[in-house]
């Protein structure tokens, strides 16, 4: 009688955890209103500080296309992608746009031996609580956000870029 009772605990718990299983799945699948801002969306401002204290909102470069990117000093294509914003950045900041660069998660003094080391000099923005990354919905970094003058976001990039990715999304949100 024991063994019986123990049986259909246990089937009851396998239940009840293939359940949560198929909860889980079929939400991540199927549920769109998760956060994640997309083509066509009014941009969420927001309010970061730079690396020399500065705090920098989103809606300051209303006017401006903004090329909004999410990265970290110990993710590969991040690394890959800094020296070909940097050249881009040199070339359009004139032009009506600018680079606000994100760091996710990190020391401020991890940053600041990464941006010397890289010799950056566009806007390098922390998020070291990750709340700019949860409200824009963003997953595994690098990701860009092409912001028009408007606010509006024009696309999401979520694979890394070349320096003539970088230069032809830079083109298209110029004001």
């Amino acid at each position: 009688m024991a063994k019986k009772r123990r049986l259909i605990v246990r089937i009851g718990i396998l239940i009840g955890f293939v359940a949560m299983i198929i909860y889980v799945l079929y939400s991540s699948i199927f549920n769109n209103d998760n956060g994640m801002v997309s083509r066509g969306d009014q941009a969420p401002d927001f309010q970061l500080q730079t690396l020399d204290g500065k705090t920098v909102r989103l809606s300051d470069y209303r006017g401006q296309g903004v090329f909004l990117n999410f990265w970290a000093t110990y993710c590969p294509p991040c690394k890959e992608e800094m020296p070909y914003m940097q050249n881009q950045y040199e070339k359009f900041k004139d032009k009506g746009v600018t680079i606000l660069a994100v760091d996710v998660g990190e020391p401020k003094l991890t940053v600041e031996k990464f941006v010397k080391r890289y010799g950056l000099t566009f806007p390098i923005l922390l998020d070291e609580k990750e709340e700019v990354i949860d409200l824009y919905g963003v997953g595994p970094i690098p990701v860009t956000f092409l912001i028009d003058k408007n606010g509006k976001v024009v696309d999401r990039i979520t694979a890394s870029l070349t320096e003539e990715d970088i230069e032809k999304y830079m083109t298209q949100i110029m004001p």
